[in-house]
This record gives structure tokens, sequence and C-alpha cells, in this order.
């Protein structure tokens, strides 16, 4: 059979030349392009084509459901099935790794990122607890970058994360990585909670990261732990001997009092969460730290979340490719393999890669760079277009594609006492199954630390008698997050309130167009039969359903496969007209018959505050 040019342009604009039909592809209920593409094995550009087609416009990073995304497979000859995340769906919110639903998974290590205001002892903690010098190794007692270190306590082990702070753990929550299940807050006995503790604080909310809470430097004479405690629960942060079920262990990160038993603390909470990953098959991991080595090249560490990462392995990172060629772990021992939750330096990149970047084992190096080269063309088709991450007017097709039933929102004040009357009058908007999940509610100006958290967080910023600075207003448009400015309340909840409406998913009604009563039958052929009418009110549309109403009981319900006026095909025929009516799958008209028109529409609900 000679293929026709049509089906070679169709070809080779969805990139299935050449290619194998892949049956019983699972497909999350919510999915980015890219990922749909990376599943399908097709170029991104392929599948924003296709959502085209459909009138749907959409970006490489935006989500769509599973109904969307089984069209486009259909559409590229791949069959597909809904993933089912069957019993571990019901693990906590904050079980980050990508979850196979198979026999071989097995518990993993957990994976533990320190946070805290500055000089509040987080590097010694970390010292403290690999009895090692890391410390000594940085600058002016600072953090410099970001260390991933693996430690055993009684025969487990945990991995950590040292950062500079929150606002890498939550520039890489915005990167799409996320790679944490417990976070530890520290906060110094004698300073108390700081203005970095807070922020740290909405980040690992915003997260949904379990939060374990370290009180540091007890050593000191004036340490004050009860009034850190108290300070916690001002930020909504209720510790488990005040009846509350936030873990706080009081440590010294010099002495090393505290430290066994914020292991057996950490050990019980990964063990609560039931972490599990399947060590068998290619690995997936994120980069948490890269360099440019004089004499090694470009070098990342990465942490490994699904399969085995081994030397030899062809790997895609981010926008660039290599063989594994060397593994170091955190002491610079030469290693061969990691395991998942297990953090390894790799060289033979191509080039340095992006901290919160995806690490892919793949088949073979030809794969790898044409893995790469795809993703570079749909990160260019991307780059033309100006894409915010969440505006207010969009937030209906934003949460309905990813089935997310909440809006985020980071709140900045003029002063302090406008605070909790939005924070209460946007939390008291009732509309039924959606809620506003305040990150953040403070006064001062818009900050990048703010933006920063609202794009982790696929959250707005609302500003009320509150500017963005100039950096969080370049961010804001280089990011796309959305900040909107008020000085009225009222035109603030009530925009809020409009976007929540649209939140709903919407109700299908029913909207009767018209009625026509058949006053003669007519046969045409030897089956079809055609019912002459009389449009009595209203319009009959020939695009509508069609119900066949006799005697006040409705006998039939389908679409109108035809209406004539004469022998001429009409769109629509009005009140006082007379047509000819065919009906799909019915035949048996009666003089007397109602043929009822409707169609199907939308309508979103919102409720007042």
């Amino acid at each position: 059979m000679v293929e026709s040019s049509a089906e070679k342009v169709k070809k080779k604009a969805t990139g299935t030349t050449k290619k194998k039909v892949k049956k019983g592809i699972p497909i999350p209920s919510s999915v980015s392009v890219k990922q749909l593409g990376e599943l399908l094995d097709v170029d991104p550009v392929a599948v924003i084509k296709d959502l085209m087609k459909k009138s749907i416009m959409a970006t490489i990073n935006q989500v769509i459901d599973y109904k969307t995304a089984a069209m486009v497979a259909r559409d590229l000859a791949i069959d597909v099935h809904e993933e089912q995340v069957s019993a571990i769906k019901e693990m906590p919110k904050y079980h980050r790794f990508a979850i196979d639903d198979n026999i071989t998974q097995k518990t993993r290590p957990p994976v533990v990122t320190i946070m805290g205001h500055v000089d509040h002892g987080k590097t010694r903690l970390l010292d403290a607890i690999r009895q090692a010098k890391v410390m000594d190794s940085e600058a002016g007692g600072i953090t410099q970058h970001i260390g991933a270190y693996q430690v055993e306590v009684n025969g487990q082990k945990i991995t950590f994360l040292d950062t500079p702070g929150h606002a890498a753990f939550t520039s890489m929550r915005a990167r799409g990585a996320h790679v944490t299940d417990i976070a530890i807050l520290v906060v110094a006995a004698d300073d108390g909670i700081m203005p970095q503790t807070v922020e740290a604080i909405d980040h690992a909310k915003a997260a949904e990261v379990a939060i374990v809470i370290v009180i540091n430097k007890i050593d000191k004479p004036d340490a004050d732990i009860e009034r850190v405690k108290q300070q916690l629960t001002e930020h909504n942060l209720l510790i488990e001997e005040w009846g509350g079920d936030i873990i706080c262990v009081p440590v010294s990160a010099k002495t090393g009092d505290g430290i066994p038993d914020l292991l057996e603390h950490l050990l019980l909470v990964a063990e609560i969460q039931e972490l599990k990953a399947d060590a068998d098959r290619k690995a997936l991991g994120v980069v948490v730290e890269s360099e440019m080595d004089t004499q090694k090249g470009p070098l990342a560490t990465v942490l490994v979340q699904q399969g085995t990462l081994k030397v030899g392995d062809s790997v895609v990172v981010g926008d660039t490719w290599g063989k594994v060629k060397a593994m170091f772990n955190d002491e610079g021992k030469h290693i061969r393999k990691a395991g998942p939750s297990m953090p390894a330096e790799i060289m033979g990149l191509n080039s340095v890669p992006q901290a919160g970047d995806g690490l892919k084992a793949v088949s073979d190096d030809r794969s790898a760079r044409l893995q790469v080269e795809k993703a570079r063309k749909a990160k260019e088709m991307e780059s033309t277009q100006v894409v915010k991450v969440l505006a207010l007017e969009d937030i209906y097709n934003q949460i309905k594609s990813g089935q997310v039933k909440e809006l985020n929102v980071v709140i900045k004040t003029d002063v302090q006492g406008s605070v909790e009357p939005i924070k209460d009058s946007l939390e008291g908007l009732n509309v039924e199954g959606i809620k506003v999940r305040i990150l953040r509610a403070d006064a001062g100006n818009i900050t990048e630390s703010d933006v920063t958290l609202a794009l982790a967080s696929q959250a707005i910023v609302i500003g009320f008698n509150s500017r963005p600075e100039a950096g969080a207003r370049r961010m804001a448009d280089s990011e796309g997050v959305d900040i909107r400015v008020y000085d009225v309340i009222y035109e603030l909840i009530e925009d809020v309130q409009k976007a929540l409406g649209g939140l709903l998913e919407p109700i299908i009604i029913e909207v009767v167009d018209g009625h026509a009563e058949v006053r003669a039958v007519f046969t045409v052929g030897k089956r079809d039969r055609i019912a002459g009418s009389y449009i009595t009110d209203g319009k009959v549309l020939r695009s509508s359903f069609a119900r066949i109403i006799r005697d006040g009981e409705k006998i039939h319900d389908s679409t109108m496969s035809s209406l004539k006026r004469f022998k001429d095909d009409a769109k629509e025929v009005l009140t006082g007209f007379e047509c000819g009516i065919s009906v799909d799958g019915f035949t048996d008209f009666k003089v007397g018959d109602i043929v009822e028109s409707y169609h199907s529409e939308e309508a979103h609900r919102g409720t007042a505050l």
C-alpha cells in the first residue's frame, strides 16, 4: 500500500516515522507536556502541536489531565492507560520520589534538608552528625555550596543535604526537583526565631515536607529553650510536648548533646512515611550541586531517586548528556554504583548542568543525544512565549488540569494590622471544595523571597498597599509569577472570589432551544422517515441534541441527523416556520410527537462571602 503524502507529513510532524507502536504505557492522572513527551518517547513539540489542533494552547511545562493526554497518545498511535497508584496513594503528601507500583519497591533511606537562619549552626550540626570537619573547609564558617552526605545510624542510612538556606531548597523546588522527605529547622537557643528562620518555615510548609525542629546551642549560658518553643507556636508549629505533632529536639552541635536523640527521631519519622523506591530499574535522580573542575571537567553531585546509577551508564542530565566515567561518594572514594537516596559525584558529562536538573539513565549514547536535542528544541520553542506560572485570571484552567483543589497565595501588606483581616477574609471564602492556602502573610515590600516562594509553590503574590522591590519585579517578570497589587480590600477579596468561582468544576446544564410539533410523517427510501414539523417556540438547531416526547414522556434522546427547509439543508429554523426533521437512531415518528431541541453548556459556581 502506497503511503500518502499527507500521512508522511503527519508522521514527520509528530516524530512517529519508523517508530514501533508502544502499548500499555502508564500515564499519571495529571502530567506536564514535557513529561508526556518523555513517557511517549516523542518530541514535546509534537505533543504541543497535537494539543493546538484540539484548541488547547499549552506550554511545555503546563499540566494536562489524563483524558487529554490519552487523546494525544491516540493521535500518535500509542496505547496508554491511567496509572493506578493503589495503596501507595495514601502516603503523606511529602513523599517526594517517583512511585512505581510494583513488587520491587523496597525501603529507602530518608533525605533530610537542614535549614535555618545564618550562623545558627546548620553546618556545625551536620559536622557533629558526620563526626567530620566539614566546617573547616568553609570560608568564614559559612556554607558556600550545597553538599550531600550519607551517614549510617544503627545500621540504617540517612542522607543529608546541607544548603546555604531556604533559597537553594526552594529554587530547586521551583525547577520541579522535589528531593526532600524531612526538613530540619535549626533555631539557636540564644537567638530564637529570626527573619530567615521564618522564611525557612514558610518554605518548608509550602513544600509539605515533614518538619523536625532542632533547638541548637543549648550549651550557651543565655540559651532559652522555652522562649523558642513559645515562638514556634506563633508560627503555627506546635511541638509534641505541648500537644502538637511537631518533633522538637534540643541539641548542642558543639558538645554533641542530643545528637543521638535527633537521629532516632529522624528514623522514626522516616519509618512512618514508609519511604520506598525501586532499585532495579534505570536510574532517575536530580542534581544538587555542579561545578567545572580544571582537571576532571564537568562534575555533578546527584541524588539518585529511583533505580541504580552505575559507572558506564549513558545519562541525560537537564540539557546535557554523557557517560558516567567515574563516581565518588561523599568521602571522595570511588564507587561503582549508587542506589535510591544515595548521593554521588559523577564525571563524564559534556557540560555543567544546573542544580535541580533531572538525571535519567538511558540505553545508549545515541538515545541520550537525541533526547537532549529534543529538549533543547522544546526549550527554544518555549523561550519564544511569555507564560505566567499561575495567573489569577487563568486559575481555573491551571488547577483543573492539575486536579488541585486549592489556591496558594503570598500576602504582603503595608502595615501588620492589615494582615489578619485580609488573611481571615481569604481563608473564609466559602466555595464548595475549594480553599485558599496562605503560604505567607506579612507586612513589608514584596521581596525576591516572596516571588521565589510563589514560583516554587504555583502561587500568586497579592500586595495590599505594598509594592514589589525592583529585584522582585524583575524576577516575577522573567519567571512568570503573577503579582497583584490592591489599595482597596474589597476589590482584593472580590477578585480572588471570582477566581475561586472558576476553580470549581463546571456544572453541565441543559439549555432548551425550542420545540417542534410533528404534523406529518414522510417515508424516504425503505427505512428512513422524516417528521414534517412546525416550530412552536424558540428555534431548532441542526447541531443540537434532540429529544422525542410523546404524551408528556421522553421516548428517545439522541442528536439531530438532518434539518431541512423544503429540499434545502438548514442550520436553524425559527418559531412559526415548518421544516423536516430526522433524528439519529429514531424513525417511529407519530403525528403529535414533540421534538425538543437542546444543547449542553458549562455553568461555573461561586458563593458569596
